[in-house]
């Protein structure tokens, strides 16, 4: 059974800075592991991804050179690390993996078959 538990997130104030974790168990093989974000009334939008087979990311232009994604394959657990916080970057930030993902349609989140249980980031100016 694959279980995805995040943690890190909090309060901050604009310009500070938040590292997630969400740690990945029960795959047996290669996976695709996304960060998405909702904030309250919004759709929920594609942070970042990270393909664990060749360590390959991607990030959504909002996020681009403030936020850095990596993994720690011996732990099974995949950081984001977010920097330079906007108040809109204010959302449950939630964890999602898959063993495949096409990158075409990297954003869509009804494609991720797993989900942690999500962790509040609060931005304030």
């Amino acid at each position: 059974e694959v279980q995805l538990v995040e943690s890190g997130g909090g309060l901050v104030q604009a310009g500070g800075s938040l590292r997630l974790s969400c740690a990945a168990s029960g795959f047996t093989d290669h996976y695709a592991i996304g960060w998405f974000r909702q904030a309250p009334g919004k759709e929920r939008e594609g942070v970042s991804l990270i393909i664990s087979s060749d360590g390959s990311t991607y990030y959504a232009d909002s996020v681009k050179g403030r936020f850095t994604l990596s993994s720690d394959n011996a732990k099974n657990t995949v950081y984001l690390q977010m920097n330079s916080l906007k108040p809109e970057d204010t959302a449950v930030y939630y964890c999602a993996a898959d063993r495949s993902i096409p990158i075409a349609t990297k954003w869509a989140y009804e494609l991720y078959e797993y989900w942690g249980q999500g962790t509040q980031v609060t931005v304030s100016s």
